[in-house]
């Protein structure tokens, strides 16, 4: 007898809820479809469903995520990077409090070593004709930023492979949701040919048909829910064994519009403005901003990260700043819309030639323009450096008007996204503190709470001593 199983699949929403109304309305038609026929289906999501750069997700701290994975009926999900090291510790722990779905992460522990109660490494599923299906999910090791929170990540692979060594003697069929990215899931592939289908995320790749790799099938479905996976399986009940698997993806583009979308979609985004509608502070004046230039608004921004860090100096780009902050009551919101990005300020420790390096690339002229994806990045175009504490005058760099000095070590203060390698080499390999779970927009909401009623534009005034 063979038996057919029919697998969704979705990954790396990153709250982009104008594709989700075709996705709940997709899945939801599929297992009814499936249901009526007596197959068995099952729904899972790989992680970075919930993004902060949403105000809805903002505002719930996630809850609405999880509350729109329980419409759908999930059955199991894996955390992503965003729900992992973007929420605070209080709010990760409760994250999944009303979920009606297992939370599958075998690498994800707390400081004293113990799993969450929230979360299980395994997770067995049977079918109506007692087809075993073993499940296990690991999420990406982003070790000193768990930390940073008060968790404890340990190697995927080793817990993978520990796991996979247990549901093998448990389970006839085993999936793996993986957000661990393409080049780990080949790894996988080749080290645990027990795996039978592979359902990845997190580096947004897209597998059209799928991917064969030694014995696994490799699905996995882009980002932003533009694709839904599917995965069929054939399993034959006499030899124990899947005799056929493949894999094919959804276009969501291509579906028939919900009958509410754009209601929806509109409705999500005004709910999360009401829930950060609390008052700031009120500007007598509007604070302008431009990407490419260094507006108040900006320095005030970079200013606020200096002493945030306790730093004595420290760059930022325009480009972080997404719009300007009009004069009147400032909202939890507006400083959300002006800065959506999960990013957190943090201190590097150079020395003064490495310091120099690090200014010299930053006067690239092509980079203000660039346009930057990924990094935790949730605007459009890097923008120009603005400095705080930093000049440059007749070739030569000073730190609050003293010269850099070569071998003289400076603490400057930036923004995660320029210590991962990609912009500053020596950032990368400095000494570093990252400031968790604060974003940009907590830090400069703390900053602009203490402006004097007169602040004028030309000069920022607080009441910091």
């Amino acid at each position: 007898m063979k038996e057919k199983i029919y697998l969704y699949h979705t990954n790396d929403l990153h709250s982009h809820f104008e594709n989700w109304s075709r996705i709940r309305d997709y899945i939801l038609s599929r297992k009814r479809h499936h249901q009526k026929k007596g197959e068995p289906v099952f729904v899972f999501d790989i992680g970075d469903h919930a993004d902060r750069s949403h105000p809805l997700t903002e505002g719930s701290k996630g809850r609405e995520n999880v509350r729109l994975l329980n419409e759908v009926g999930y059955d199991a999900v894996t955390i992503g990077n965003n729900e992992g090291i973007t929420f605070p510790y209080e709010d990760l722990n409760h994250l999944y409090d009303e979920a009606e779905f297992e939370v599958v992460v075998a690498n994800l522990f707390t400081k004293e070593g113990s799993r969450p109660d929230w979360v299980i490494p395994t997770l067995i599923k049977k079918t109506t004709k007692g087809t075993k299906i073993g499940i296990v999910g690991v999420t990406a090791e982003y070790g000193a930023l768990y930390d940073r929170l008060g968790w404890h990540v340990t190697s995927a692979k080793d817990e993978l492979k520990a796991q996979v060594r247990v549901l093998k003697e448990q389970a006839d069929i085993i999936l793996f949701l993986s957000h661990l990215g393409i080049r780990e899931d080949e790894w996988v592939a080749e080290e645990c040919p027990d795996i039978d289908v592979i359902m990845g995320g997190h580096t947004h790749h897209v597998l059209e048909l799928g991917k064969i790799h030694n014995k696994s099938l490799l699905a996995a479905a882009g980002k932003y829910g533009m694709y839904i996976g599917k995965i069929e399986l054939e399993f034959d009940h006499e030899t124990k064994r899947i005799t056929d698997k493949t894999a094919s993806l959804v276009n969501t583009e291509s579906l028939p519009p919900s009958s509410n979308e754009m209601r929806e979609i509109m409705q999500w985004h005004e709910e999360g403005k009401k829930l950060l509608s609390g008052v700031v502070t009120n500007l007598d004046q509007s604070l302008d901003h431009h990407p490419l230039a260094p507006t108040h608004l900006a320095k005030m921004l970079s200013s606020a990260i200096v002493e945030w860090c306790g730093a004595d100096c420290g760059m930022i780009t325009g480009g972080l700043l997404l719009d300007e902050l009009p004069a009147g009551p400032v909202t939890v919101y507006d400083l959300h819309r002006i800065l959506p990005h999960p990013i957190n300020p943090c201190a590097v420790e150079l020395s003064g030639s490495e310091l120099k390096e690090v200014l010299r690339q930053s006067q690239n002229q092509e980079w203000p323009t660039t346009v930057v994806k990924g990094l935790g990045f949730r605007g459009t175009i890097l923008g120009t450096f603005v400095y705080e504490g930093i000049e440059s005058r007749a070739n030569q760099f000073f730190v609050n008007d003293e010269p850099v000095e070569t071998d003289k070590t400076y603490t400057v203060a930036t923004v995660d996204m320029f210590t991962f390698g990609f912009f500053f080499p020596a950032m990368q390999r400095a000494k570093k503190q990252y400031f968790m779970p604060e974003f940009l927009r907590d830090i400069l909401k703390e900053k602009i709470k203490r402006l004097e009623p007169d602040f004028s534009k030309n000069s920022i005034q607080s009441t910091d001593k």
